[in-house]
């Protein structure tokens, strides 16, 4: 017997990269928007070949290939959230910022996917000044990470005063409705510590630190996991405390895979490994 499923379910937009080994990008995103009983869409803009020892190859989506996926999921699904990540070059960037605009693409959060935990450089100079004056402004959040958020503030982060410094320059600069720096590359106590500014409240947000060396896809899944809670109806300050406790939780039960870094468990309940509220 068919039963259909009421057609009022959330839809959120995951506009990034593939990862061939399933960790991070588009693939992390979905399993994300799953979890949270959120239906998942996406529009692909470049094709990685990796592992969990790194990243061989990376090809771009032509741009207008990209457009076409969005325009396709927005024209007759629609969305009550979307997140992007790896965005990769200029040209893709500034038409995702226009498609955004003229499909009035609410709660837009931007992971600007700039440079790697590690502080690797990931798209270039002319992408980095697109993603900011053409996109970050549409979105009601962005996650940065430390070496990300050193080159939207201008500030070499190396505290906690630091990381608040930098929250509220990147406020002030780029016209976003909430910064969360994200404490994923900062090192002993402030390792997993956020920061949240907002204009008015500028909050610490801590978690559980989780020892492993399995955490590729963690940035991608805060940011989904964030936009998934959007779309349910939830408040931004609300999304980002489920969203840690979630990826919180995924570290806890970080999957040992391959010869490198392994993912997060995602799907953490199906293994009888935790419960879901």
């Amino acid at each position: 017997m068919n039963t259909e499923i009421n057609s009022r379910i959330p839809v959120a937009l995951t506009i990034a990269g593939s990862d061939s080994g399933g960790g991070a990008g588009i693939q992390a995103d979905l399993r994300t928007f799953a979890f949270h009983c959120v239906h998942g869409t996406s529009a692909i803009t470049c094709v990685t070949a990796q592992n969990t020892l790194g990243v061989k190859r990376v090809d771009a989506m032509p741009t207008e290939a990209v457009v076409a996926q969005i325009q396709a999921v927005v024209e007759d699904i629609g969305v009550q959230a979307a997140k992007t990540g790896m965005l990769l070059n200029q040209e893709i960037i500034f038409a995702v910022a226009q498609q955004v605009e003229a499909l009035q693409i609410n709660n837009l959060v931007v992971d600007p996917v700039m440079v790697s935990r590690t502080g690797a450089q990931l798209i270039d100079d002319d992408a980095v000044k697109t993603l900011c004056h053409a996109l970050i402004p549409k979105a009601v959040m962005i996650t940065p990470n430390r070496y990300e958020a050193q080159i939207l503030s201008g500030l070499q982060i190396n505290s906690l005063e630091d990381m608040q410094a930098a929250a509220e320059i990147i406020y002030k600069t780029l016209k976003t409705k909430v910064v969360l720096v994200k404490g994923g590359g900062m090192q002993g106590d402030l390792r997993g510590v956020d920061i949240w500014f907002d204009g008015d409240k500028l909050e610490v947000l801590t978690c559980q630190q989780v020892e492993t060396k399995n955490t590729h896809g963690t940035g991608c899944t805060l940011s989904a996991a964030i936009a998934a809670n959007l779309a349910k109806g939830k408040d931004l300050w609300q999304a980002v405390q489920q969203a840690k406790e979630y990826v919180t939780t995924a570290l806890t039960y970080a999957l040992d895979i391959g010869e490198g870094q392994g993912p997060v468990g995602h799907f953490f309940p199906l293994w009888g490994l935790g419960t879901r509220d």
